[in-house]
């Protein structure tokens, strides 16, 4: 019987080159809209009401007329833009509060640890409606609102990872020439820190959606004519009885991206964890001559 072979310990996975792909069309299509969406997005058309989908209308029309694959297209850039920018804006202010957090200690630290711990205790969603309720509903305010719910929860990521390194042998000797702080931190902690931090800001990526997407579906968000996929979702929630479409393709939207963006960073978890990565078979190993032949024999 021939033995099984393992698989080689690579990231180019099945399940990592499957997620990669749809993420990568997702953006295509998504940074694409303008030329490959087929209609005005806004368009009204009395016309051709709930219309079923043909080749002028791949996924069919709403209840205005209005070709829903490509308010699916815009739809996309509104929603990627926005989780991108929620992201960034927590790595913007959640990094350096980690680093400095984490590498000082002290007085310091436990503030910065008391004021993370109250804000994660609540689901962000409630912290989102708290800040809507007090500045005002509208896409921009929510980004932002979920931007600062999200920075506590890179900060607690970015300081554990410190506590850890700072203790290492090169950063005792970058203090022992005489480098400062900020150096210390963000020329020699922080690229130690980064494998892990992206990892985290990916993951964040997909909840992010999910979040904007519940607070449009709400109607905190986007306010027409302009839509993403959770206000199409929400459009689409009365007919979903009668004209499925406007409500499962934004729906389906919203579920592709988020679960290729978890399977994309499960796979890299897994590529960056040595103890659950498949190692070469010996015959690997040998005919890329890490092993003689000898040792093999032996």
């Amino acid at each position: 019987m021939k033995r099984k072979k393992k698989q080689e310990g690579t990231l180019w996975t099945i399940p990592f080159i499957a997620s990669a792909a749809v993420l990568l069309v997702i953006l295509i299509f998504t940074i694409f809209a303008p030329v490959l969406s087929p209609w005005d997005p806004n368009k009204l058309d009395l016309t051709q009401v709930f219309a079923t989908p043909s080749a002028a209308h791949l996924l069919g029309t709403d209840k205005t007329g209005r070709d829903i694959f490509s308010r699916i297209l815009y739809g996309g850039r509104m929603t990627l833009s926005g989780s991108f920018a929620i992201v960034l804006i927590s790595m913007i202010f959640g990094i350096p509060l980690g680093l400095f957090a984490g590498y000082k200690g002290g007085k310091f630290d436990k503030a910065v640890m008391w004021i993370t711990n109250i804000i994660v205790s609540f689901p962000p969603l409630l912290l989102g409606f708290i800040f809507v309720a007090v500045f005002g509903s509208g896409f921009g305010k929510v980004v932002l609102a979920l931007g600062v719910i999200y920075v506590p929860m890179l900060a607690r990521t970015t300081r554990s990872i410190v506590l850890t390194e700072k203790n290492k042998t090169y950063v005792e000797a970058a203090q022992a020439m005489g480098y400062g702080t900020s150096k210390i931190l963000f020329f020699h902690i922080l690229p130690n820190c980064i494998p892990t931090i992206l990892v985290q800001v990916t993951l964040d990526i997909g909840n992010a959606i999910l979040d904007l997407a519940a607070m449009s579906f709400l109607g905190l968000g986007v306010q027409p004519p302009i839509s993403d996929w959770g206000s199409m979702l929400e459009d689409g929630r009365v007919y979903l009885l009668t004209q499925p479409m406007q409500a499962l393709a934004p729906g389906f939207m919203i579920v592709i991206a988020v679960v290729a963006i978890n399977v994309f960073v499960e796979e890299i978890r897994k590529f960056m964890n040595p103890s659950e990565r498949k190692l070469p078979s010996r015959r690997q190993l040998i005919r890329r001559g890490l092993i003689s032949k000898e040792v093999e024999r032996a």
